[in-house]
């Protein structure tokens, strides 16, 4: 039999849709989900987000059946880039910023430490945007930490996963990833799978020493 033909697709998801390819509550069902942004010549492969965006946020969601490439972006140990623009409530501080930088303490843990950029605030100071990259997933984490800091986050876009980039997709489009993507998207994997390896024997030699 042969093998299922590798696809892949990049949606923007608007806010309120679901990153999954059902309404999983029940007495809520028909609410839009990523897999009904697509158009019909691409609802014939068994396509599955990779990561989640929660309902309220929005951005860049890789669609594909590459299960390989799928298990190296998303593997914890990994650590696959995501860049995100964030804009929160208030005018954050230096302070602020470097407690993200460094790691900040949540009720499930600390984070690792994050990449942070201010990229601007209003003249009122009501608002603040910035560019986060982070290496790790936890469920509404960027939201809990800068609930912690109290700014609360009013709009979260994804724009990048490792290589793949959101670029000037519409909000609620969809297209087909373009061949010289997909040979980087498997390149980052490869890297990502290396430097785990690497990382991982030298755990091991530290160990037997």
């Amino acid at each position: 039999m042969r093998s299922e033909r590798a696809v892949y697709w990049l949606v923007h998801k608007p806010r309120g849709v679901l990153t999954t390819t059902s309404d999983p509550w029940a007495g809520r069902q028909g609410r839009e989900t990523v897999l009904d942004l697509l158009p019909p010549e691409a609802r014939h492969a068994r396509l599955f987000p990779v990561g989640r965006l929660d309902a309220e946020s929005e951005g860049l969601v890789l669609l594909t059946n590459d299960g390989a490439l799928t298990h190296a972006l998303l593997h914890p140990s990994f650590g696959n880039e995501r860049e995100y623009r964030v804009s929160v409530r208030g005018l954050i501080g230096p302070d602020a910023i470097q407690r993200l930088r460094t790691g900040l303490r949540l009720d499930d843990g600390p984070t690792q430490p994050w990449r942070v950029r201010l990229r601007k605030t209003d003249e009122g100071g009501q608002r603040s945007e910035l560019d986060v990259v982070l290496r790790e997933g936890r469920k509404h984490q960027i939201r809990r930490a800068f609930r912690v800091l109290d700014h609360p986050v009013e709009r979260l876009v994804r724009v990048r996963m490792g290589s793949l980039h959101l670029g000037k997709l519409a909000t609620g489009a969809a297209r087909r990833l373009a061949p010289h993507e997909i040979e980087d998207l498997r390149s980052h994997a490869g890297g990502l799978r290396r430097r785990e390896m690497r990382s991982s024997a030298s755990r091991t030699g530290k160990r037997r020493r």
